[in-house]
């Protein structure tokens, strides 16, 4: 068995404890609301996680491309969204093949022109599908603008033989801009209100299905919201932990371990995990990382192979000192490693790879 002290550093490690008590909180609050939890695995993207998520009560999985669904089809999921603008024709084959395997495959509509290449996606796929119509609550990317326009969408796609719109979803990836988790309720009510009002003008008694960490918990449970599809929530970071503070930094269950390697100057020391570890994504105030034993202590600059650590006490690490770092942005720490190492009692009990590691295909 293994220890943290036996690890190669830089290494991405979950704590198990933390990481079933985010997801049985999720699912307790899902279930209180008789909300379904779709999953995001973009978070993730490991089948051990899913398969915990389906047993915990997960109806469904949400996924934001095709490899990363067939790559977790192990975790024995058998409904899946796919919450991306698939166009391409030369997925059909793939397509076709995903649908056969599933109970429900559903798909996302983002606009107009994506809707008809969508339709010609699904010719060539000889499937039908149904799917949900993307409306934009604030983030400005994808989905329908005002209510007009969702209602032209959805128009179009009522016409279609080859789907049926069974609902709105959103990304409301703004709401990370909140401050507080004061500011975080603001947010949630206003997309609860975008999405009414889309949904009176598209007529049919649709179901809403909102996606986001930071406003799942305050939306589930509400009228009409038929489904709630968070992914950072698994693991959180300094993003839901520290900017936003809808969770605690006590439930973040991964971190990143690595070791001082140099102490340049008295104010300063490097260790051996930079952006190749980090990524490049960085919390408001510039950070990459807060030390997990030392709050003070952060990460505040990257190289691709090196942290740059400051901040007070810093002036007392030494050389070869292992440090766990809570991450700003978790995503993209799991989409950069091959694998994790599951801790559990202060042993290494599993170590796991990261199966859609890369499948932006």
């Amino acid at each position: 068995m293994k220890k943290l002290a036996d690890l190669d550093s830089p290494a991405v490690v979950i704590d198990a404890a933390l990481l079933d008590k985010n997801l049985q909180a999720m699912q307790s609050v899902c279930d209180a609301g008789g909300t379904e939890l779709w999953p995001h695995i973009k978070t993730h993207k490991m089948v051990p996680v899913l398969r915990r998520q389906l047993e915990l009560g997960a109806v469904g999985a949400t996924f934001a491309k095709l490899g990363e669904a067939e790559a977790l089809l192990p975790s024995g999921v058998r409904q899946v969204f796919i919450a991306h603008s698939l166009v391409d024709l030369a997925k059909a084959a793939r397509l076709r093949a995903l649908h056969g395997k599933l109970d429900r495959l559903i798909l996302a509509v983002t606009s107009a022109p994506q809707g008809d290449a969508l339709e010609r996606l699904l010719d060539a796929a000889g499937i039908r599908v149904s799917v949900l119509l993307a409306v934009d609550t604030g983030l400005h990317r994808e989905g329908a603008r005002d209510p007009a326009q969702a209602a032209m969408v959805a128009e179009k796609i009522r016409r279609s033989s080859r789907m049926e719109l069974i609902g709105l979803y959103t990304h409301e990836g703004h709401a990370y801009g909140a401050s507080s988790p004061a500011n975080a309720a603001e947010a949630a009510d206003r997309v609860y209100e975008v999405l009414g009002q889309v949904r009176e003008a598209v007529g049919g008694g649709l179901s809403l299905w909102p996606g986001c960490s930071v406003t799942a918990a305050l939306l589930a449970g509400r009228p009409h919201v038929h489904a709630v599809r968070p992914g950072g929530y698994v693991f959180g970071d300094l993003a839901l932990a520290e900017t936003t503070g809808v969770s605690a930094a006590a439930d973040v269950a991964l971190t990143v371990l690595a070791t001082v390697v140099d102490r340049p100057d008295k104010n300063l020391a490097l260790i051996d995990a930079g952006s190749k570890v980090f990524s490049g994504d960085k919390t408001p105030s510039g950070l990459s990382g807060r030390c997990l034993e030392h709050p003070a202590l952060a990460v505040s600059r990257v190289n691709e192979e090196h942290g740059y650590v400051t901040g007070e006490g810093v002036e007392h690490l030494a050389i070869g000192q292992r440090l766990r770092f809570i991450p700003a942005h978790v995503c993209p720490v799991v989409n950069l490693t091959d694998r994790v190492h599951v801790l559990e009692g202060g042993i290494i009990r599993e170590t796991w790879p990261v199966d859609a590691r890369g499948r932006s295909d």
